[in-house]
């Protein structure tokens, strides 16, 4: 009887050591499982494209297992603000600050070099001084470009009507962003042929009268990734379509809003592409200064059938054949 209790003994206590490791296991797994990481959303402003950069960027963090809390805020268009936003996130203390447009981003990369940044909708993050180099970012913030294929885009105004010479261009004059497109475009302009014509704003109070004045100047309209125009991009299509302007343009949120034609890049997977890069630093503890500044690793033809049709364009058109079509 008494080696019976020994046993029974040994047994119990084999069986509370054994559920005792179990359970320390378990406790620690569901630490890691529920870390929460706190993360702050700056975005420059609010319109479809941004908004976009925002939303895949959220789902994306779902879908790749990283559990969030999300202080997001939008500055409204106006960049002091942004600098109080990056400011807030660092006393704070956020695990990572995702920058949308890129006066967000260099506000963030302002106001601290400890916490990672990552970006995106920036178009070219070296001439705008985020990032030291595209491969080697070289601090604690790197993203993703938005740096659209112009090459592509301004040779589908001559697919659409060979007649065309002279291209229109509106801008903020406030975006660094907007100028480094500009200067790209003239650079491929006249190896095809077209004459530029910019027009600069610096409010969207302005905003009419500039499209009024180079309607009249043009044959046709290329609309970049501007944050002030995206925003204004029904009234724009509206007048386009009123003077019979083709437009071609940066990205395919612009065509949702009624410009006809874009072979651009999707915000929403731009934005899912950076939650990847959240992934490796916050999950794989990878060091964000060796993640190099990704581009868009996809580009789509998407054309507004609505905007098409009101043009009276001929729909066999070879270009518009394989588009994506929106606005039926």
């Amino acid at each position: 009887m008494k080696t019976f209790s020994k046993l029974l003994s040994l047994t119990v206590a084999g069986i509370m050591v054994l559920s005792g490791c179990s359970s320390n296991i378990d406790t620690t797994n569901n630490i890691q499982d529920e870390k929460v990481y706190k993360i702050g959303i700056s975005q420059l402003a609010d319109h479809q494209a941004l908004d976009d950069a925002r939303r895949g960027f959220e789902d994306g963090l779902k879908e790749l297992g990283v559990n969030a809390e999300i202080d997001y805020q939008n500055a409204q268009g106006d960049i002091p603000t942004t600098i109080t936003i990056s400011q807030k996130f660092v006393k704070d203390e956020v695990d990572l600050i995702y920058a949308i447009a890129t006066s967000a981003a260099q506000s963030a990369k302002q106001a601290t070099k400890d916490i990672p940044i990552l970006f995106s909708a920036v178009t070219d993050p070296v001439k705008a001084e985020i990032v030291q180099d595209w491969k080697n970012v070289g601090g604690n913030i790197t993203g993703t470009s938005d740096l659209a294929p112009a090459d592509s885009q301004l040779k589908m105004f001559k697919e659409i009507d060979p007649t065309i010479k002279t291209i229109g261009i509106l801008y903020n004059t406030n975006e660094s962003n907007s100028e480094i497109q500009i200067e790209e475009v003239k650079k491929i302009a006249s190896s095809q042929e077209l004459e530029i014509i910019t027009v600069g704003v610096s409010s969207i109070n302005e905003l009419p009268q500039a499209i009024d004045s180079i309607l009249n100047k043009i044959d046709a309209l290329y609309a970049l990734s501007d944050n002030l125009i995206a925003s204004s991009v029904e009234l724009l299509s509206k007048k386009l379509i009123d003077k019979k302007i083709i437009s071609v343009c940066a990205e395919e949120t612009q065509v949702k809003g009624g410009l006809l034609i874009t072979n651009g890049l999707s915000y929403y997977e731009l934005g899912k592409q950076t939650a990847e890069m959240a992934k490796e630093i916050l999950l794989d503890k990878k060091d964000i200064s060796t993640i190099p500044v990704g581009m868009a690793e996809k580009t789509i033809t998407t054309i507004n059938i609505n905007t098409l049709k009101s043009l009276g364009l001929d729909e066999t058109i070879p270009l518009f054949k394989d588009a994506v079509k929106v606005g039926k």
